[in-house]
């Protein structure tokens, strides 16, 4: 059929162009702007090879598979027209508009199923060393990296190819019923009811398109059960996961059974005999009635006897998936409830023992650190210094910069961007050392930073990125940047790193203008030829957008290196869904995982923004596979700096995993595995006002291992028998240079009970003098607040150590009032740590371990009070300084009641 067309005129068809042409731009003009800030901001990195492979990444396989869908569609177009009986079309338009049509089907075919890093992942894990295949399943013998990369690939092109023969089919039918009905479009126009005959494509059985496509939804189907039998591995059964003794014995013969019969399907269509083909539907049905009732009938009786070989394996996956058997060691702490220890021969764990909760750190540094309304503190960190030669346990906050706090006459636009562009400094303070007011003893404190030892120096305090900045700044411009408040006074300063890229170029401001959508950074004049744009200054956006493969903590800690720089940390994992027999966890901010591996290290100047990737488990098939695809952007750990791999740590987020996992994997026996005989729970305590118990948070500690002889820095967390509160054994993790990493399970006898966190809670509050003091101290506008208890493992025993807070209900600045220290079944109570651990040690027989020296002009505490062999004296103290409170207050009576128990004490 021939249809007429009339030309349009050369001057609309060109104006129509140019129309079309202008329309183009300007709804692309963001994207290329976007595109170009991205270029400078990648090549401010020096990554510019890794963003050229990531676009290669993202748009390679897509195009791929647009071109393979758009000649698949083309072909059943023109298999299509054949059918219909048509030879050729004479239709200019036609010609020209449905190869287009399929054009975009194709391509919006391929970018909605392909997907990207599932392709690149399985050609980066092609061929991988040795260490990255050692882990092969029971089943079919295949390494982890199949699972983690060919699996998925191939499950990727089993729904593509079923995708596109759907849409090859849909194509074919459209044009050839399309052909064979358009002698009748008029009389289908005319009718009022729709005949569904006319959906029936005349003579499509006979088609060889349709049955060769038929024959390819079936060999896509054979496909699908052929990789059905790896997905067994990944089986919930509730009390395993993976392949159980009915997917091996039974699922599997059926499977091949249906697979069989898929392809031999596949052939009967192919030869037209559609009615035998149909017997598949019997065997699907077979497949899906049979393993359930041999389940029921013959498993579920004997199920323990049965799948014990297959809940080992379950296990030891799972302990090897969250890397629980990797450079772990579990130990039988034989600790004494009764027992004796010298604190002088610990006096680098006792030197350390943290008296200040981060939580209670970061209220206090806040009230009296913060020094302006528009300076915050996003959280405090743990970590460790070299201090005159001995190791310490610090805690640290930056002080940044949170333009949402400017007053509004400071918040207009210039201030913003030109002049609030960093925050200022940090906090520092010893974990243990306590002012006598109750507050930390601060290494470094305000600004300009006042550094109160030797060992420490801060020559770059300004905080240009960080974990609360997040709008984009301008620096070397006419405005001078404020650096800090002094007196009544201000001190500015200009921008002197290497942070950011040239804004100078009208191209640039045009498109940084785009991207913001923000006129003014076009229009300003504050501009030079040396101002230069900083984006991307939050370090964990900085680093979805450098690494989006990885995963990154919610949590930078910032260091303080040799040199005086600032430099934020940030643990990176890999993690999958892929991992055969394991099981899964839903966790905040990583999904459903239940494969983990703490692969990467990120280190971000917080001065010149410097990005740099360090591989800390070159063993991950996963990191090595990355490592192949961005060869310039992942380096390895040895070419971290020194100073830096001083204070890498192990992450409480990787430890608060693996501890989840633990409670139910450390029971290596089968039956007791299935039974669940011995479940723990992590140790609870009471921490903040409300009173209510909580989960204990992983603690870093410096300590002593058992059979150790250095102290080292440790994270920490309890464990108690579900549903009990008595101690069952305890999760450390080692962070100093080799050991890092290295996981070790202490497990206390259970044929003696050892007193729980919150054990020890329950006789704080039991006990009369203390109970008195917390009711006390939580009237009147006051409140009482508990750390979080620490458990230390000493010698043969376990020592406990509780800070307790006070502070105002209004004004949160808690300070340290009283610390409670347990050993066995002695309770101490007092004022400051010092006098605690002497009562320990005299109790012991043994003195405590002589102050740690003091740093050149850093506060100490006063001389440690003498020893008391008699505890009556304490006890007097307590009674009379309530006794004066009480008084003070007009409460005579109970006043009266503190005098009594003094005359009582003193009457014994």
């Amino acid at each position: 059929m021939t249809y007429q067309e009339l030309p349009a005129p050369r001057g609309q068809g060109r104006l129509a162009g140019l129309l079309i042409l202008l329309l183009v731009i300007l709804l692309s003009a963001r994207t290329l702007a976007s595109f170009w800030l991205d270029y400078l901001w990648w090549n401010e990195l020096e990554q510019m090879a890794t963003w050229f492979s990531m676009l290669a990444y993202r748009v390679a396989p897509v195009l791929v598979a647009a071109l393979v869908a758009f000649l698949v569609l083309l072909l059943a177009h023109r298999r299509g027209l054949a059918f219909a009986g048509v030879r050729r079309v004479r239709s200019r338009t036609y010609r020209r508009v449905v190869p287009l049509l399929l054009a975009l089907v194709a391509i919006f075919l391929a970018s909605s199923s392909v997907d990207t890093w599932t392709v690149v992942r399985y050609f980066g894990g092609l061929d991988l060393p040795p260490e990255a295949t050692a882990w092969q399943d029971p089943v079919f013998a295949k390494p982890l990296s199949f699972y983690l990369f060919n699996l998925p690939f191939y499950s990727f092109l089993r729904r593509y190819l079923l995708a596109l023969t759907l849409v090859a089919v849909l194509v074919y039918w459209i044009t050839a019923r399309g052909w064979q009905l358009r002698d009748r479009l008029p009389e289908l126009q005319q009718t009022q009811e729709l005949d569904p005959r006319i959906f029936r494509l005349e003579g499509g059985l006979e088609s060889k398109f349709l049955r060769g496509a038929a024959a390819v939804f079936l060999l896509a189907l054979a496909i699908r059960h052929f990789l059905a039998r790896y997905e067994l591995l990944f089986t919930d059964h509730g009390f395993m996961v993976g392949a159980d003794w009915v997917d091996q014995n039974i699922r599997l013969p059926l499977l091949w059974l249906v697979i069989a019969s898929c392809l031999v399907s596949a052939v009967l269509v192919w030869m037209g005999r559609w009615l035998p083909a149909a017997s598949l539907l019997a065997v699907l049905v077979l497949n899906a009635v049979v393993p359930p009732i041999v389940n029921a009938t013959y498993v579920r009786p004997t199920e323990i006897t049965i799948q014990r070989p297959y809940i080992e394996t379950h296990i030891h996956a799972t302990r090897s998936a969250y890397g629980l058997d990797r450079r772990s060691k579990e130990v039988e702490f034989q600790a004494q409830l009764e027992a004796e220890i010298d604190p002088s021969k610990h006096r680098p764990l006792f030197d350390n023992v943290r008296l200040w909760d981060w939580r209670a750190f970061h209220d206090t540094t806040t009230q009296i650190q913060a020094l302006r309304t528009y300076y915050v503190f996003n959280d405090s960190d743990v970590d460790r210094y070299i201090i005159d030669g001995q190791l310490r346990q610090v805690l640290l906050s930056p002080r940044e910069l949170d333009i949402r706090q400017l007053p509004d006459a400071q918040a207009r636009w210039v201030n913003p961007h030109f002049i609030y562009t960093h925050g200022y400094g940090m906090v520092m303070a010893e974990a243990n050392r306590i002012t006598a007011e109750g507050l930390p003893v601060l290494f470094v404190q305000d600004a300009p930073p006042q550094v109160r030892t030797k060992s420490l120096v801060l020559t770059r305090p300004e905080i240009y990125y960080g974990e609360r900045t997040h709008e984009p700044v301008f620096v070397r411009t006419k405005e001078m940047e404020f650096s800090y408040p002094s007196g009544s006074e201000n001190v500015f300063s200009t921008y002197e790193g290497t942070g950011g890229f040239p804004i100078s170029s009208p191209v640039t401001r045009l498109a940084a203008a785009l991207v913001q959508g923000d006129i003014n950074i076009l229009l300003t004049t504050l501009f030079t030829s040396e101002s230069r744009m900083m984006i991307r200054r939050n370090v964990r956006d900085r680093l979805r957008t450098l690494a989006g493969f990885v995963t990154w903590d919610e949590d930078p800690y910032l260091v303080l290196t040799d040199e005086g720089r600032l430099v934020w940390t940030v643990d990176g994992y890999t993690t999958s869904l892929a991992h055969p027999y394991s099981q899964s966890l839903r966790l905040e901010g990583l999904g459903r995982i239940n494969y983990i591996r703490n692969s990467v290290k990120a280190t971000i100047d917080a001065y010149s923004g410097q990005t740099r990737l360090y591989i800390f488990d070159p063993a991950d098939p996963l990191i090595q596979a990355y490592q192949r695809l961005f060869p310039s952007l992942l380096r390895p750990e040895s070419e971290m700096p020194a100073d830096l791999r001083f204070h890498a740590r192990y992450p409480t987020t990787m430890f608060r995993i693996q501890a989840e996992i633990y409670r139910t994997f450390h029971m290596l026996d089968p039956q007791a595995f299935y039974n669940k005989e011995d479940v723990w729970d992590i140790g609870r305590n009471i921490h903040g006002p409300d009173l209510r118990p909580q989960p204990l948070l992983p603690t870093y500690v410096v300590a002593t291992l058992p059979g150790e002889n250095e102290a080292e820095f440790l994270l920490m967390l309890p464990f108690t028998p579900r549903n009990k509160d008595n101690l069952i054994g305890l999760m450390l993790a080692r962070c100093d240079g080799p050991k890092l990493g290295e996981l070790l399970f202490l497990q206390l006898s259970k044929q003696e009970l050892f007193f729980g966190t919150m054990q020890i809670e329950a006789r704080v509050n039991q006990d009369q003098y203390i109970s008195k003091d917390l009711t006390l101290w939580n009237q009147q506008g006051s409140q009482v607040l508990r750390g979080q208890m620490l458990v230390l493992p000493v010698e043969n025993t376990l020592v406990y150590v509780e800070p307790i807070y006070i502070q105002a209900a209004e004004a949160r600045m808690p300070q340290l009032k009283k610390v409670v220290l347990a050993m066995g079944n002695r309770l101490i109570y007092r004022d400051t740590y010092e006098e605690a651990l002497n009562e320990l040690a005299s109790l012991s027989g043994h003195r405590a371990p002589a102050q740690a020296p003091a740093t050149a002009a850093a506060e100490r505490q006063p001389e440690e009070p003498p020893e008391r062999a008699d505890r009556r004296v304490e006890a007097i103290r307590d009674h009379l300084r309530r006794y004066r409170a009480l008084v003070a207050d007009g409460r005579w009576s109970e006043a009266g009641r503190e005098l009594e128990e003094i005359e009582r004490i003193l009457g014994r």
